[in-house]
């Protein structure tokens, strides 16, 4: 092996423990708790070395973005693999969904709430992102409709889910008409 490669690989490794290490202080005592100064700390690396990855914290909320939209997406297609019927596989869709939100406050907060100066919807939009969006199109583009665009459908359904994650988790709804809430928006779907 080169000097060159040992290098690249010692900087994703660091990189990846820098993402690893915002993403755990994140999930532990939330975003403003992530500073420049706190993950030098913790990886035991100087800010510099930091700045040398990332060119600050807004960077670090993207990438951990990212990674949590490849996690969500395998975690879709997990959900609704075994699932027989149209029906059954919009219902683990959502409960999939629904899950790992609540299982990930810190990194949804990352992928859809804070600036990570990653672009939605647009001609460069990560390829995770378009991934988990690719995820949620596989399951409903058989239910959508005959007269309804499937990405529009997805657009629709993905607010819903993610409205209910959202005022889930901030205690405007109450947790336990969960199961209920997937059921109602699963029953109004036309083709189900």
């Amino acid at each position: 092996m080169s000097v060159q490669e040992r290098k690249e690989r010692e900087r994703a490794a660091r990189e990846r423990l820098i993402v690893a290490t915002a993403r755990e202080l994140a999930e532990q005592q939330g975003w403003d708790a992530v500073t420049t100064r706190r993950l030098a700390e913790r990886i035991e690396y100087s800010q510099p070395v930091l700045y040398s990855h990332f060119r600050g914290k807004r960077e670090i909320i993207g990438a951990v973005a990212l990674q949590g939209a490849t996690e969500m997406a395998a975690a879709l297609r997990t959900a609704t693999a075994a699932a027989p019927g149209p029906r059954t596989k919009v219902t683990a869709l959502a409960r999939g969904y629904l899950d790992f939100a609540e299982r990930n406050p810190a990194v949804y907060d990352a992928m859809f709430q804070l600036d990570g100066g990653l672009a939605f919807a647009a001609e460069d939009t990560p390829e995770p992102l378009k991934d988990a969006f690719a995820a949620l199109l596989e399951t409903l583009t058989d239910v959508a409709g005959d007269n309804t665009h499937p990405g529009l459908f997805t657009e629709v359904f993905w607010a819903a889910l993610h409205g209910i994650a959202t005022l889930t988790r901030a205690g405007r709804l109450p947790p336990a008409e969960a199961e209920r809430r997937v059921e109602l928006l699963v029953d109004r779907l036309p083709l189900i």
